[in-house]
């Protein structure tokens, strides 16, 4: 059985910028389709706009609020939304609240920095 917490996960940045925990992963546990990791961006911060050719993606907001842009698409967003961002679909997070924006993303396929395409500089 594996079970991690959220506490005993040593985070490091994503391609596009976000502070992550990997809660569950092929890297760190049984699960081999999919991820699941806490991402972190601190007031005022974003992610890089980017794009996934194969994975789709489930964002949760656990706390705080911001605003999402996927392609020409912009929407206010805060704990308790959930987002589907459609593999191949451009997408960047602002955190535009007080405190950090906390959200779990749920990859699948897994992760993979290789996967992550950055589309602007």
């Amino acid at each position: 059985m594996d079970v991690r917490n959220i506490s005993d996960m040593v985070a490091f940045i994503t391609k596009d910028g976000s502070e992550i925990r990997e809660l569950l992963a092929y890297r760190n546990s049984v699960i081999r389709n999919q991820s699941l990791a806490e991402a972190r961006v601190p007031v005022g911060g974003s992610t890089q706009e980017h794009y996934h050719p194969r994975a789709e993606e489930i964002y949760f907001i656990t706390a705080g609020t911001g605003r999402i842009r996927i392609e020409a698409e912009m929407r206010e967003v805060k704990a308790g939304d959930a987002i589907a961002i459609p593999s191949g679909r451009k997408h960047k997070l602002w955190n535009t609240g007080t405190e950090t924006l906390r959200l779990l993303c749920c990859c699948a396929p897994g992760y993979e920095h290789s996967d992550t395409i950055i589309t602007e500089t």
